[in-house]
């Protein structure tokens, strides 16, 4: 039998989680309500959601501190978390990436849309490639067991962060723009912006470290490269 994905929606408003929760049934999740943080946090202590809708405006803690707390915890850490807020501007959007969010909906937004976006964070989650190990210098990347590590230690990175540092680890040298890497890392998603792209690149610099992180340049006016200048050329090799 497929396993039917579960989503936590943490939401204070019942009329929008119950909209929210009819969609999803409807659509093949298993949707699990929450109304506030503790409500929530009983609830991943049970279980571990695929994903977590998580309202910004919450009874409590907010969904920032909500963000921050799951983003740091070993038990959430790569739970893929959409933010739903009625703060549309974008200073709001990108302290909502920076607490930890892969994505945001500002409200009032359509189920389709909101679907579209829980489908596409499921597909960084576990991006369909091939099982290979790419090797650039220190830098090794197993798409099969999603590891990723720098001089032999594991370094821990989002679903939106491994299917970034793949794509650029596999097109090494070359330089890409924020709206390519749009296109390739995060496919139809024709929702997000392209300073979502700086957002993600900071936080996969920050979870690589001071030595790993340098191998990533920022190319004025152009975008982002990752380069092996002085380093080994990339091996693919398939998985054992």
């Amino acid at each position: 039998m497929r396993r039917v994905p579960a989503v936590l929606i943490v939401e204070d408003e019942p009329a929008i989680a119950e909209l929210i929760s009819v969609n999803l049934r409807h659509s093949g999740f298993r949707p699990v309500w929450a109304m506030d943080g503790a409500t929530a946090q009983v609830e991943l202590d049970a279980m571990v959601p695929d994903v977590i809708l998580l309202d910004w405006m919450l009874p409590g803690d907010s969904g920032l501190t909500l963000a921050k707390r799951w983003r740091n915890h070993p038990r959430t850490k790569e739970v893929p978390i959409i933010m739903l807020t009625a703060r549309g501007d974008e200073p709001d959007r990108v302290a909502g990436l920076d607490a930890g969010a892969d994505d945001y909906i500002t409200k009032p937004f359509s189920t389709k849309e909101m679907l579209a976006r829980i489908r596409a964070v499921l597909r960084r989650r576990a991006p369909e490639q091939e099982a290979t190990v790419v090797t650039m210098g220190r830098l090794s990347l197993d798409a099969a067991t999603y590891r990723v590590s720098f001089d032999d230690q594991p370094v821990k990175l989002g679903p939106t962060e491994f299917k970034l540092l793949h794509y650029l680890m596999t097109h090494a040298e070359r330089v890409h723009s924020r709206s390519q890497l749009l296109d390739q890392v995060w496919g139809d998603h024709v929702f997000i912006e392209e300073r979502t792209v700086d957002v993600h690149v900071k936080r996969l610099r920050e979870a690589l470290g001071e030595h790993a992180a340098a191998m990533i340049e920022t190319v004025r006016g152009a975008g982002y490269r990752i380069t092996t200048q002085g380093m080994a050329a990339p091996v693919v090799s398939a998985a054992a």
